[in-house]
């Protein structure tokens, strides 16, 4: 009976210690300005050495304050939750086994074939699109990245936004409307359309045959040679705290050669405006120039090209700029040295080329073959959260700070 108790008690003492387990991580911010909501990455397979964790265990992430902290596991094994770090400071996190609570979605997106092909994904502050394979057999000519502004919510808007815009309902009966009465044909598109603003904003920029909202792209020479949509679409993580799709492209001409591939990573975390995009090209085979470019709708706006800080912006006046929709600003923020930033205008046969618009503002680097070019792009709204140029110029500015000096993330 002794040796069942003493059994018993060693039995309830190990699975005890193995429950009370956690990991401690430490945080660290290596710069003067103070981090909030800023993602930060642990890998799992760290964490399972530590907790020994069952194939059925479940965690949580709490923080200083003993409150679950919302985490994502992504793809690639990756655990997953935003961070507050004062400025030269530290922050503490405990991982420990647990049942999480529900968390909102913050970041998530979708393949859309009834709307030729695109992909649409969003976080809490921003949305964005590119397209695919079948609005390039239509003919039209959109290269570059589309942006989306949302206000008043945080919550996804983009799947209802879709919904609404492709109702056969809703198209059937304004086809049929068109045959009677254009007015109220066109009255019910408006009343529809996720051009117009219905209380949580409006898709109002203007891509084109443009690089867009930040895409990258090679030259030869000083000529874009423009990526024409992607061939083949994956998503692989879908929220609540983080979107990353892999995007495979046709093979691209570079110098007569006509077998370079481009693959794009491209991810949105929670409470960040610009996406991470990391580039390689395959059968690339010598040093070329890449440029990151945002489309330019007025041949003097408001443009900021920041070389050593590795930043661009610029203040776009949205596709109709008397129709109150506020200004767009776009931006793109560098982790790696910037050879050149420049705005650089069409020509007259060129801007004709390009529906009108008036030029890029280009971050140019140079392209090694076999490795990953990595930067950061993205929008915001001055009807939402940044409300003028001189925040946002602040906002990327720092965001270029903040990926070349990253936080540092330990386990103990």
């Amino acid at each position: 009976m002794k040796k069942f108790f003493y059994l018993f008690l060693a039995t309830l003492f190990i699975t005890s210690c193995a429950e009370n387990k956690t990991v401690t991580i430490t945080v660290t911010n290596p710069t003067s300005l103070d981090r909030n909501n800023e993602m930060v990455e642990v890998e799992m397979s760290e964490i399972d050495a530590k907790l020994k964790l069952a194939d059925t265990a479940q965690i949580i992430v709490l923080n200083a304050a003993e409150q679950q902290v919302p985490y994502q596991i992504t793809h690639n094994e990756k655990l997953i939750f935003q961070a507050n770090v004062q400025a030269k400071g530290t922050a503490l996190y405990t991982i420990r086994t647990g049942t999480p609570n529900v968390f909102s979605v913050k970041a998530c997106g979708k393949y859309y074939p009834k709307r030729v092909d695109d992909v649409a994904w969003e976080n809490d502050l921003i949305a964005f699109r590119t397209y695919g394979p079948a609005l390039q057999a239509s003919g039209e000519k959109a290269y570059g990245y589309d942006v989306w502004v949302k206000r008043g919510t945080t919550d996804p808007v983009v799947e209802a936004r879709y919904a609404m815009e492709l109702n056969p309902k809703t198209e059937a009966k304004i086809d049929s409307l068109n045959k009677v009465n254009p007015k109220a044909a066109k009255a019910l598109r408006a009343a529809t359309t996720y051009h117009a603003d219905h209380g949580n904003g409006l898709d109002c920029y203007k891509v084109g045959p443009t690089l867009g909202g930040g895409t990258a792209a090679l030259m030869s020479g000083d000529t874009i040679i423009y990526p024409y949509c992607y061939k083949t679409q994956e998503i692989l993580d879908n929220g609540p705290l983080r979107f990353s799709v892999k995007l495979v492209y046709n093979p691209l001409t570079v110098k007569g050669d006509t077998s370079v591939v481009e693959t794009r990573i491209i991810t949105l975390d929670a409470g960040s405006h610009l996406n991470k995009t990391v580039i390689s090209y395959s059968n690339l085979k010598e040093t070329t120039p890449v440029a990151t470019g945002i489309v330019l709708h007025e041949p003097n706006g408001e443009v900021k090209a920041d070389a050593k800080d590795g930043y661009i912006t610029y203040v776009d006046p949205t596709d109709n700029a008397n129709n109150n929709n506020g200004k767009i600003f776009v931006g793109a923020a560098f982790p790696a040295n910037v050879k050149e930033a420049k705005a650089v205008l069409f020509s007259a046969k060129e801007r004709a080329e390009r529906g009108g618009a008036d030029g890029h503002v280009l971050a140019i680097s140079d392209y090694q073959p076999g490795t990953d070019y990595t930067y950061y792009w993205g929008a915001a709204w001055s009807k939402a959260d940044i409300k003028d140029a001189a925040e946002w110029n602040k906002y990327v500015a720092e965001y270029a700070q903040k990926v070349r000096n990253p936080l540092t993330v330990t386990l103990k």
